[in-house]
């Protein structure tokens, strides 16, 4: 069978690697771009996170929805959430390992310096939607990685509220989104 087009997503669906293939012929190019925007300072990463990108396509093609997104916009999307997650593990991985102070210690935490930044200008840009005390809630549970409990604990309301607000706020983030990407 011919890989076109008009069927890539369809025989994606169905697991042909062909199909796979006409992805990577197809929007290689993209996915690089947008992998390598993101990890610039990381260049022996990118292959990988470009390998881990056609793996996600690869596994969640079928919950891809044309009537939602057009393919090429919904592979960027994976592609720079995958990279977002690889500076998140650098930067962990730069914080926890405890080596001497050296040119190249110094230049790591220089680099993980700039990983930090690039990934609080996309949280801002994200979370810029929001109210400042929405704000607040999403830094505090997903930055942070404070327990839902501790939240109601800190701010005095109630978890049922604190949901609320949390679906209110995703909900306000994917319209923005959408009004980004000109959807």
């Amino acid at each position: 069978m011919r890989i076109g087009k008009h069927n890539y997503i369809r025989q994606l669906q169905l697991h042909n690697e062909k199909a796979l293939m006409y992805v990577i012929n197809e929007y290689g190019g993209l996915l690089m771009a947008v992998i390598r925007k993101h990890l610039y300072a990381l260049p022996e990463s990118q292959e990988e996170c470009f390998d881990d990108v056609l793996l996600k396509i690869w596994q969640n093609s079928s919950s891809f929805d044309p009537d939602k997104n057009s393919f090429k916009n919904w592979a960027a999307a994976i592609a720079k959430y995958r990279a977002i997650d690889y500076l998140r593990r650098y930067q962990q991985e730069a914080v926890t390992v405890d080596i001497e102070e050296t040119a190249i210690a110094r230049e790591d935490s220089l680099l993980a310096g700039m990983i930090e930044r690039e990934i609080s200008v996309e949280t801002e840009k994200l979370l810029s939607c929001l109210k400042p005390a929405d704000r607040e809630l999403f830094l505090k549970l997903y930055v942070e990685e404070q327990s839902i409990e501790q939240v109601s604990q800190e701010t005095g309301m109630k978890k049922e509220v604190i949901y609320n607000r949390l679906s209110r706020g995703k909900h306000k983030i994917r319209r923005q989104f959408k009004i980004e990407r000109g959807a």
